[in-house]
């Protein structure tokens, strides 16, 4: 009988499992060295916060135009969901017909939700 360590693993993933580890290392080694070679001193103009070379005027919190928002969040949306498209158009030739349509009526979702973005006006810049 197999021991009962084996039964739970899955062979053929020793090297994703090494990319997870290095890939969760990384930051944390990033963050340490960052804490150990910083300089300690905390006053003055170090404190300030740097904006272009420019002295910062007034407070962080002021209010930006909802537009700004709007278009950012439309073009995040249309861009992750034509990244959908990528899987589907490399194997095109294996999915058949069933696939193809499916990729229609996906596509024509797209197009609908960008021609109402474009009816409400927030794909207006000004």
């Amino acid at each position: 009988m197999k021991s009962g360590l084996s039964m739970f693993s899955l062979p053929g993933y020793d090297a994703f499992l090494g990319f997870l580890l290095i890939a969760a290392a990384v930051p944390i080694l990033a963050l340490v060295t960052n804490k150990l070679i910083s300089p300690r001193s905390r006053e003055g103009e170090r404190e300030l916060t740097y904006e272009s070379g420019m002295e910062p005027i007034g407070g962080a919190w002021i209010q930006f135009n909802i537009r700004y928002y709007m278009f950012a969040l439309v073009f995040v949306i249309f861009d992750v969901e034509t990244v959908f498209l990528y899987p589907w158009a490399v194997a095109f030739n294996r999915l058949g017909l069933l696939a193809f349509i499916e990729a229609l009526i996906f596509i024509a979702i797209l197009v609908v939700a960008l021609a109402y973005a474009w009816r409400k006006g927030a794909l207006e810049w000004s």
